[in-house]
């Protein structure tokens, strides 16, 4: 795929690219500033206090939505069909694979902190975490669902493959040259090496197995397809159905 097609400004492209999940992991930041300024974890608490996520989140939510908005005409997606639904059937084997650990935890009756090679490998209750029964109020309640499910299955979706497999991919394989030229989808072990590395260091350790996997099924189906659009999907899939699973068995420190 070639670059995008609205979008001859390298810079700009460049920027299109990188700010959004930049961006992004700027609201993590501030949020744990605020968590350490004003968090209170006491059943007692107001949830603004309890969790400064649950406003935080939304805000991030819509910031990044739409800044995406704003450089739309710099992505090409490359969508397709065949290629879409080849991604759907990677998003629900790669998050199989990423809830594996934790539904083992419970399959095996395991209690506690995790240790040694269960450690390594994820297997934790992940129970405490977001939780929108912080609020009282049924339409607070669904509001943060809503707003959670937003910020994972479409911001996190495209602002992630966007940065990772639309730029990252590019620049790796060419920093020192014009990497816009690079064709898209490129296979390089060297653009996977740093890559996928990223993209698990960007995750909590407890996740690093899942996410090293999820990374490289990704990788392969970028490789593979030529398509963006074909790895949103993928994204999208996987973080909709990590979602439905944190709802129905209340595993909310998957998110």
């Amino acid at each position: 795929m070639n670059p995008p097609r609205h979008a001859k400004d390298p810079a700009l492209l460049t920027r299109a690219h990188v700010v959004p999940l930049a961006v992004f992991m700027g609201f993590i930041l501030i949020l744990q500033l605020i968590v350490a300024q004003i968090g209170w974890d006491h059943p007692d608490a107001p949830w603004w206090r309890k969790d400064p996520a649950h406003f935080i989140y939304p805000i991030q939510t819509v910031t990044v939505l739409a800044l995406l908005v704003y450089y739309w005409r710099c992505y090409d997606f490359h969508w397709s069909w065949k290629w879409s639904a080849i991604g759907v059937l990677f998003g629900m084997v790669g998050i199989g694979l990423w809830l594996l650990p934790t539904t083992l935890y419970d399959y095996w009756h395991l209690s506690g902190e995790s240790s040694g090679l269960y450690s390594l490998l994820g297997l934790e209750s992940r129970v405490d975490g977001f939780d929108p029964g912080d609020f009282q109020s049924p339409s607070a309640y669904w509001a943060a669902v809503v707003f959670r499910f937003l910020r994972a299955v479409v911001v996190v979706a495209l602002a992630e493959e966007i940065l990772w497999r639309g730029f990252m991919m590019r620049f790796v394989c060419d920093w020192e040259g014009d990497y816009w030229l690079q064709p898209f989808g490129r296979a390089s072990w060297r653009s996977y090496a740093v890559v996928t590395g990223l993209f698990v260091i960007g995750h909590a350790p407890v996740d690093y197995a899942g996410a090293f996997v999820y990374g490289t099924l990704t990788y392969v189906l970028c490789v593979w397809s030529k398509s963006l659009g074909a790895c949103v999907v993928m994204h999208a899939v996987a973080n909709l159905l990590m979602c439905l699973y944190i709802m129905a068995y209340g595993k909310f420190g998957l998110w």
